[in-house]
């Protein structure tokens, strides 16, 4: 058997005031001037302001980048890469969800390789580590504070590249319940199935590890638990702690045992519509393991087991749409949409977006191989 990888930044802080610790690390390191890059959202609650001002008394200058979209795009990343060169910055500093974290990513990637954001697409095309980068995280679900993975809209091509480098891990991430509590109800559901998603594609991934499947299983079993009072209470502070442990376990097991069909296809439709990219894996994540469960119905089982569904007497098949069914009526319970068609889907794009999700690097450890057919077939079932 081949030997395993296992990655993860080299320093983690999870819990309440954590941001503190991340600054003082900052400092500590010796980097003189950070880019900050984040939304207009938080730009607007003057978050970043408030940073920079932390980093200041520490003897850390910076300057913000804060037109990241909500899927990034290539051209994000050429106005950060700008804005870092004119400044001279030595690191790079993410404040947010997943959007601003991949931008970051790119824009440090590119910074020390060189070249074009589109140069890096697919596994490991990098020759060199990105730009030092720590990851302060504003939501609970991407984890893309702690991963390899860097997910970039190619505007020309209208797909979301996904780019899988151990050169884009961050140095360090951040995850302060704090910064979580004003996240909105919609924003709340919509990344925390994203994490469930990452858990449950983890576990039945074809590189699963005994690491990523204890990880996967404690991750699916706290945002099962946790999601419904985190979106329906958001000022719950155990519920929106729980959720930043169970998204960062999820990180780790999907970081390492990588992906699948789930996360090929929501891609495409973000690539293709613009569309959250959460929303698009919650929709998708109950028809891809139906599929699945041709070969993975006894992981499936214990997917159900963790999320609270008593599998005891089920046989793997009745265990994996207990599964399937249990998925779906979280889903339900935090208010996601029903199916594509919601969310502007169009029948007549299905072929083009099929293709594209079987060239995605998310594709290959997905627990069977489909033919276009059956992808298509898949986000039919989904529509």
């Amino acid at each position: 058997m081949a030997a395993s990888f296992f990655y993860i930044p080299s320093v983690n802080v999870i819990g309440q005031h954590s941001v503190k610790d991340a600054l003082d690390f900052i400092a500590d390191r010796g980097f003189r001037r950070a880019l900050i890059v984040t939304d207009r959202g938080l730009a607007g609650l003057k978050v970043p302001a408030a940073l920079c001002r932390e980093l200041t008394q520490r003897g850390v200058g910076s300057i913000v980048y804060d037109e990241t979209h909500p899927n990034p795009t290539t051209a994000n990343v050429e106005a950060g890469l700008e804005l870092l060169r004119q400044n001279d910055c030595d690191c790079v500093i993410s404040l947010g969800g997943g959007s601003p974290h991949d931008c970051a990513k790119g824009i440090a990637l590119v910074a020390t390789n060189g070249g074009d954001i589109r140069d890096y697409e697919g596994v490991d095309q990098s020759k060199l580590p990105q730009l030092p980068m720590v990851a302060i995280n504003t939501t609970a679900g991407t984890a893309s504070e702690m991963t390899r993975f860097c997910i970039i809209t190619d505007e020309a091509r209208h797909i979301k590249m996904a780019i899988v480098d151990k050169h884009v891990t961050p140095l360090m991430s951040v995850n302060d319940p704090e910064l979580m509590m004003g996240m909105p109800p919609s924003l709340t559901a919509a990344t925390g199935m994203d994490a469930l998603t990452h858990a449950i594609e983890a576990y039945v991934s074809t590189a699963a590890t005994p690491i990523t499947d204890a990880c996967a299983l404690k991750a699916i079993s706290m945002i099962a638990q946790s999601l419904p009072m985190a979106v329906e209470h958001g000022d719950n502070q155990a519920a929106r702690e729980a959720m930043a442990w169970a998204q960062f376990m999820a990180g780790m097991a999907f970081n390492n045992a990588s992906l699948g069909y789930v996360h090929a296809m929501a891609h495409q439709l973000g690539g293709f519509y613009n569309l959250p990219h959460g929303v698009c894996n919650a929709v998708l994540l109950p028809h891809v393991q139906s599929f699945n469960s041709k070969v993975a119905a006894e992981r499936l089982r214990d997917c159900a087991a963790a999320m609270g569904v008593p599998v005891k007497g089920m046989d793997a098949a009745q265990g994996a749409q207990a599964c399937i069914d249990a998925i779906k009526a979280l889903a339900s319970r935090v208010k996601i949409p029903a199916g594509l068609n919601e969310l502007g889907v169009k029948e007549e794009d299905i072929p083009v977006l099929a293709t594209n999700a079987l060239n995605d690097a998310c594709a290959l450890t997905n627990p069977i191989q489909a033919s276009h057919e059956e992808i298509m077939g898949i986000f039919r079932s989904a529509m």
